[in-house]
Formats: structure tokens, C-alpha cells, sequence
């Protein structure tokens, strides 16, 4: 009975308080799927805020699953522009694609089905059985993992690790509106269980919150440290244009245009000029400025005033304005 007073309360909190969201918008079952699809897609590893200004063109540009499958890899990746880890819009085209090929268009409505599409791992599917489904799935995101670990106290190695989070979820019940109830924890975590001060005063449920009563909000954290790695970045201008190769090399930024660099092995004495945070790589970049320019295949030539007609990730550009201003 505790539980399910539990669920009512958190309900009640988010139908008063929730953001409005593009992807919430009262719109067609479809309608619901392919947003639902694209949003979860894109919130892997942004920011809400992020996300908004991104989803909002995408949907317009890119409409449904249909034309999500035809659409040009360069159209792709220009909308994803600044959005980051880039495998993820070229996991939600293959997506697509299968789901045209082998569901007849529709979304798959069950895990395993679901679990079996190009860049949907367990939290993804559980989203989208929840939210677009109204399927009764709690989706572990941070958010919901915040709370969780706050409302139980639960700190020791072996409480915080995912599986028994996973299992200490059940705590949240189960509730006939299962779309509402996910965005609702996630809600409550974003707005009022933050990472940081935390609202208590305007929680819903934190009369029984073990770290309400011991006035302890720290959060135990499973570390993990990027490894550091490092790149001779290697510079080519010649009247205004700069030299790029296409990324054929590194897991990262896979066949995105990037600088010539080629990465070092514990190197001596290396002074660094820049530091990328990339995934769980933490890269310590030095310029080189060179000349000769033989040895490349196919490189790009592109004028520093016309970056923005190319399809070139924000990590490049950022290079690009960095040598500008030194």
C-alpha cells in the first residue's frame, strides 16, 4: 500500500509541475513513438536544454521514421552538428532502416525486439517501453538513480552497483499511467533531486527519505576515471585554408572530418596546447604546424571562412578557432 501512495504522490507532484517538453506534445500514437525514438536517442549523454533547439529541427526537417531511413548520412550529421558522440544519429538511421525492412514500420513494443536495434541498450528500451508504450517499465536513468540512492541511503559499493539498483527500483510500484510515471521520476530528479541542494521542501516523498532524516544528501559514485591519451594534432594552412583528412583511423568521431593527428605513446615532456573531454577519454593534444603535404590521400582544403558549409564536428571547429585566435 506504501508503494502505490508513493507512485500517487509522485504523479500528483508531476501533474502539477512538469516542463513542457517538445517530445511530450499531445500528438498521434506514431507521432508519440518517433519522438519518444529521436528524444531518447538524443538525451544519451546531453542535457535536456541541449537537446531542445536540436529536437525541435530534426522533427522538422526529418518528420517520421520513413524519411528518418532515407535520409542522406551528410543531412544527418549536419542536423546532429554540435550535438556530440555522433554514433548515435548514425545508430538511429540504421534503426530506422530495420525497423522499415524488418517491423513494417512500426516500433517494436517488446524488449527484446527493441533491445536488438543499432544503439538501444537496456535504459533505452525500458524508456521507450514506458514512455511511448505505456508499457509498466521504470527506466534507470541518472535521475531516477539519484533518487533512488537518496530515498534508500543506500551508499556501500555493493548497494550503488547497477544491479542492485536495478532490483531496488520495485520500490517506486507500478502505476496504470506507466508513460507519465517514467517522465515523472526522471522529472522529480531533474528538478528537485538534483545532483546538488537538493529541494527537499518541495518533494513529494521525502517525509520517508532515509537521507531526509540522517540530513545526509552526499552520493556514493561508481568512479570512473578517463584514461588519459595523447595527440600530435598536425597543422597545414595555406592561404586561408586548412588541411583536413577523413577520420578513417580512430573509434572516435568515426568518418567525421578532423586535423591530421596520430596518437602517442606515453611521451616525454609533452607540453600540451589543448584538452578534449571525449567519452572516457580525457586527450591531451600538441599542435604541430608543417608543410609538407604529400603523404595524405584525398585531403580537404577548406577555407577558414567557409567551415559552415561542411559537415565538420564541433571538436574540429573548436581546433579551428583555437588557432585563430593563437
Amino acid at each position: 500500500m506504501k508503494e502505490q501512495l508513493l507512485t500517487k504522490k509522485i504523479l500528483k507532484w508531476y501533474d502539477l509541475n512538469k516542463r513542457s517538453l517538445p517530445w511530450r506534445k499531445n500528438v498521434s500514437l506514431e507521432k508519440k513513438q518517433y519522438y519518444t525514438l529521436v528524444s531518447e536517442f538524443m538525451l544519451q549523454q546531453t542535457q535536456v536544454v541541449t537537446v531542445i533547439p536540436y529536437f525541435n529541427q530534426f522533427i522538422k526537417k526529418i518528420p517520421n521514421l520513413k524519411s528518418l531511413a532515407k535520409t542522406s548520412d551528410k543531412k544527418l550529421i549536419k542536423l546532429w552538428e554540435g550535438l556530440g558522440y555522433y554514433s548515435r544519429a548514425k545508430n538511429l538511421k540504421k534503426t530506422a532502416k530495420v525497423v522499415i525492412e524488418n517491423f513494417k514500420g512500426k516500433l517494436p513494443d517488446n524488449y527484446e525486439n527493441l533491445i536488438s536495434l543499432p544503439g538501444i541498450g537496456n535504459y533505452t528500451a525500458t524508456a521507450i517501453l514506458a514512455i511511448a508504450f505505456n508499457k509498466p517499465y521504470i527506466p534507470l536513468d541518472g535521475n531516477i538513480e539519484r533518487i533512488l540512492k537518496r530515498y534508500l541511503y543506500l551508499k556501500k559499493y555493493k548497494e550503488i552497483q547497477k544491479d542492485n539498483l536495478l532490483k531496488k527500483k520495485s520500490i517506486f510500484g507500478i502505476s496504470s499511467r506507466s508513460s507519465d510515471y517514467a517522465q515523472a521520476l526522471m522529472e522529480l530528479g531533474a528538478l528537485i533531486c538534483k545532483p546538488n541542494n537538493p529541494i527537499c521542501n518541495k518533494c513529494p516523498i521525502f517525509m520517508n527519505c532515509k537521507s531526509y532524516k540522517k540530513k545526509d544528501f552526499d552520493l556514493a559514485k561508481n568512479i570512473k576515471k578517463n584514461k588519459d591519451k595523447y595527440f600530435l594534432l598536425k597543422v597545414y594552412k595555406k592561404n586561408q585554408r586548412y588541411l583536413f583528412v577523413k577520420n578513417k583511423k580512430f573509434n572516435f568521431l568515426k568518418n567525421l572530418i578532423i586535423f591530421p593527428m596520430e596518437e602517442l605513446s606515453k611521451p616525454k615532456n609533452f607540453s600540451k596546447n589543448l584538452n578534449f573531454k571525449i567519452s572516457n577519454m580525457n586527450m591531451n593534444i600538441k599542435i604541430q604546424y608543417l608543410k609538407d603535404t604529400g603523404k595524405f590521400q584525398s585531403p580537404f582544403w577548406i577555407n577558414k571562412k567557409k567551415l559552415d558549409n561542411y559537415m565538420l564536428p564541433s571538436f574540429t571547429k573548436k581546433i579551428v578557432q583555437y588557432l585563430e585566435k593563437n
